[in-house]
């Protein structure tokens, strides 16, 4: 498949119509809902407090979902998503926390504004036109924008990573700073071995007109991000990190062993300075003074502000973003949390004007007669439910709980009963039962099945070899599963009548799931050749290996719909923000896409910043 002609099949046009900008469509029209799964904090609120911490209190008058909330003339600009989960556009408040009034506002991902020194632009990054994010500028006074990045000369190689990020103006407003991975490479976690990306970022400047890009912080094999200018506008500082480090940043338990220094150059020069030492996970750092750095100190005891002068650092959990204002007495900054979860069927927003969208929980998958299974990760127990499309009805039929798995891991997601899948006849439920992720190296899993009223749980495979991802055959004679050890690795074929089980295929293969009419499966593959992740299908007699992406970014977790196309979560189109400054995700940027089975009709159904997938049709009766 030709990668050009990938690309060209997304135009925003094409998906984003007035109706989807808006919001509003007529339900009397609506096909369905789609249900998917979004990792992504569960509240995010804006703070404001004294610099030494006291005299916290809400930013804003009318509190929703916001994040990046930066000073600005004459009051503060920020991200919110008031218009719809997922939907992230960006807005202005008055110094008090009122007049809230929107500045940029469509279906694209719009985040990380900034005001000019004089009020009368706005730098901000944006994925409308191409679904990548690139740096944008707003005249306030005309209403018009133009966009700076991925265009002509400041434009990366086709394939590669090429999105830009968290703009900053120098204190003359001649030029802006922002950080971009622009001609790196895709790169899986652990040395590529993983799915999962991570993040190579340099610092550059350009003028407000698109002219006059250079890079001014560079060191290869590094995260380089999040720069701001001194106040004398000699110097941009930001935080450095190796590349493999903006994976455990984002992981709570690589506390101590992902650690960064935040570090500055002068524009003029490259002249280098390291401010700090030590391993604390260090990000977003800004200059109080030409003298004074302050930052934020991610995960860990150390967790909140920190300074590089002999101010006492401010230690407070779950604050991100920090931005001090040009006075030095106050900072705003947000507070996330994960708890209370994302209730299941809560409204997001939908970019298809066809559907509902909603959020739900892990592994869905509807049964002909119209019930849904999932495995409920989000509440730290990983057992298998079942309910109702509409949400009623829920009951548990697998308690993971008391199986003998290991429950610190069950609680921190990588242990328990994972994508059940439904026998054709409604009646049984396969699941794989053990542990997973990276677990897997040195745990085991074995297939296993329950009825859907939760009693005749039994074990199907033995557990010596880690067995997991089954989805049953049409017929419902069969279940083909991925195996995982130092020995073999590929899908399986599991006769549910004999117990026999055989090969399908070999290699790094995994989430296998049967077409509806019971000729192919899709698979994620990934390639001796390139290490790419890719999505696959086959025969079940292991004829007609078809390859339906080749995109050098990852492509993974397909599943099909009812009428035989396939939904699959994707990269292509790159990191929406500095991946550094995620929490608790894995593939943070993921978006869910749609394609015929022969890989034609690609297109994409979200464009949000968090990580989107696992989605499930259900049609409108």
């Amino acid at each position: 498949m030709d990668r050009r002609a990938f690309l060209g099949v997304f135009p925003a046009a094409a998906l984003l119509t007035s109706e989807a900008r808006a919001g509003l469509t007529d339900p009397k029209r609506k096909k369905g809902v789609m249900l998917m799964n979004r990792i992504a904090p569960a509240i995010s609120e804006l703070r404001i407090a004294d610099i030494d911490g006291s005299n916290e209190r809400k930013l804003l008058a009318d509190t929703k979902y916001e994040y990046n909330g930066v000073h600005a003339p004459g009051g503060f600009v920020f991200t919110s998503e008031r218009n719809g989960d997922g939907q992230s556009d960006i807005f202005r408040a008055r110094a008090d926390g009122t007049g809230i009034v929107p500045l940029v506002a469509g279906a694209s991902m719009d985040d990380a504004g900034v005001l000019s020194p004089d009020g009368r632009q706005l730098a901000y990054v944006s994925t409308r036109k191409g679904y990548r994010a690139n740096i944008w500028v707003l005249d306030l006074r005309s209403g018009r924008s133009r966009q700076l990045t991925g265009i002509g000369a400041v434009r990366g190689k086709e394939g590669k990573p090429d999105c830009y990020f968290r703009p900053q103006w120098s204190p003359d407003g001649k030029w802006i700073a922002f950080s971009s991975d622009r001609d790196t490479q895709w790169t899986g976690h652990d040395g590529g071995a993983g799915w999962e990306h991570t993040q190579e970022l340099s610092i550059y400047v350009i003028r407000p007109d698109g002219t006059g890009c250079r890079q001014v912080a560079t060191k290869p094999g590094y995260c380089l991000g999040s720069p701001k200018w001194s106040p004398d506008g000699r110097r941009i500082v930001f935080y450095e990190m190796t590349v493999e480090a903006t994976w455990g940043a984002r992981r709570p338990n690589y506390v101590g062993k992902a650690y960064s220094q935040i570090v500055s150059v002068d524009v003029a020069t490259g002249d280098r300075v390291e401010h700090t030492t030590g391993t604390d996970l260090k990000l977003q750092p800004q200059f109080l003074s030409n003298a004074e750095i302050g930052y934020l100190v991610k995960y860990g005891p150390n967790e909140g502000l920190a300074y590089t002068s002999d101010r006492p650092a401010l230690k407070r959990s779950f604050i991100r973003a920090p931005s001090w204002s040009a006075d030095g007495k106050s900072v705003v900054y947000e507070k996330v949390d994960f708890k209370p979860v994302r209730p299941l069927y809560k409204p997001l927003y939908s970019w298809d004007k066809d559907w509902d969208y909603k959020h739900v929980d892990v592994f869905p998958l509807l049964s002909r007669d119209g019930w849904i299974v999932f495995t409920e990760k989000q509440l730290g127990n990983s057992s298998i439910w079942i309910m109702r499309p509409d949400g009623s009805q829920r009951t548990k039929v697998f308690e993971s709980s008391g199986r003998g798995l290991d429950e610190a891991k069950v609680r921190m997601g990588l242990a328990g009963a994972f994508q059940p899948a439904w026998s054709p006849d409604g009646q049984w439920i396969v699941f794989g039962l053990g542990y997973w992720f990276f677990e897997r190296n040195r745990m085991t899993a074995a297939l296993w099945r329950v009825r859907r009223d939760g009693t005749g749980a039994e074990q199907l495979t033995d557990g010596t070899v880690h067995s997991g991802f089954p989805s049953y055959s049409a017929d419902g004679k069969q279940v083909v599963f991925r195996v995982w050890s130092a020995e073999e690795k590929g899908l399986r074929i599991l006769d549910l009548e004999t117990r026999q089980i055989r090969k399908l295929t070999e290699g790094y293969d995994n989430l296998p799931g049967w077409s509806p009419d019971g000729k192919r499966i899709v698979f994620t593959r990934k390639r001796t050749e390139d290490g790419n992740f890719d999505i696959y299908t086959i025969h079940p007699d292991g004829t007609g290996l078809f390859r339906c992406t080749d995109h050098e970014s990852s492509d993974g977790h397909a599943v099909w719909t009812a009428d035989g196309r396939i939904m699959w979560s994707g990269s292509q189109h790159g990191f929406r923000d500095e991946a550094a400054l995620y929490d608790q995700t894995f593939q943070q940027y993921g978006q869910i896409y749609v394609m015929n089975a022969d890989g034609t009709g690609k297109r994409i159904l979200t464009d949000s910043k968090w990580e989107d997938s696992m989605p499930l049709y259900l049609p409108a009766k």
